[in-house]
Formats: structure tokens, C-alpha cells, sequence
């Protein structure tokens, strides 16, 4: 019969990290750690509303542009009427390039949140 043996190494350490000040002022709940995510929250904040309000401008002004202009209704491109090209079918692109840039720009404030937070700590 074959006897199974398990053979290991001896236990490893860890690597002590130095002093974090800076998460460990967030972990801490210090004044200092809440200006800090209070900074991220902000520049999030801002970006949110940035793309909600680019939304609203270019499709939410899309049925008050109609109504406004009742000609555009009657204007046809191939079979669909403008209305429909842009409501069912321009939006949905859009959408996805205003997620895409949404998350791009949001892990970049993630990023520099990061490496402020490391500057602080060396």
C-alpha cells in the first residue's frame, strides 16, 4: 500500500507594515479620517451629480425638445420616426458610454484617494 505524507515548510511570517497613519486615522474614526473620506465622498458626489446632470440635459430635454418643436415629430429616418430612433435606440449607447466614463473616472478618484492616503503614511 502507498502511504500518503505530507511534507511542509516551516511557518512563515508575515512582513510587519511600518506605521499606517493614514488608514489607520480612517479605521480610528479620528477628525483627520473623517476629512479624509469625507474628501472621496465629495469628489464621488460631484461626479455622480456631473454625469446625472449631462444625462438629463441630453435625454431628459429629449420629449420637452419635441413638444417644443412639434415638426420633429413628422421627421422620418428610413421607417422609424426621429422620436423612436432617439428614445429606443440612440439612448441605449449612451447610456453605456456615460457608465463606461462613470466607472473610469471613479476608480481614478479611488486611485488618488490611494495614493494620498499612502503619502500620508510615509
Amino acid at each position: 500500500m502507498n502511504e500518503r505524507v505530507r511534507v511542509t515548510g516551516p511557518a512563515r511570517r508575515r512582513a510587519t507594515t511600518g506605521d499606517r497613519s493614514g488608514t489607520r486615522e480612517i479605521d480610528a474614526g479620528t477628525e483627520l479620517g473623517r476629512v479624509y473620506m469625507q474628501s472621496l465622498l465629495r469628489e464621488q458626489l460631484r461626479l455622480a451629480l456631473g454625469i446625472l446632470g449631462l444625462l438629463v440635459v441630453t435625454v431628459g430635454m429629449l420629449p420637452l425638445v419635441f413638444h417644443l418643436l412639434p415638426g420633429l415629430a413628422e421627421v422620418r429616418v428610413g421607417p422609424l420616426p426621429l422620436s423612436w430612433l432617439l428614445l429606443g435606440v440612440v439612448v441605449y449607447p449612451w447610456l453605456i458610454v456615460l457608465g463606461w466614463f462613470y466607472i473610469r473616472r471613479s476608480e481614478a478618484n479611488e486611485r488618488d484617494f490611494a495614493s494620498l492616503v499612502e503619502e500620508v503614511e510615509r
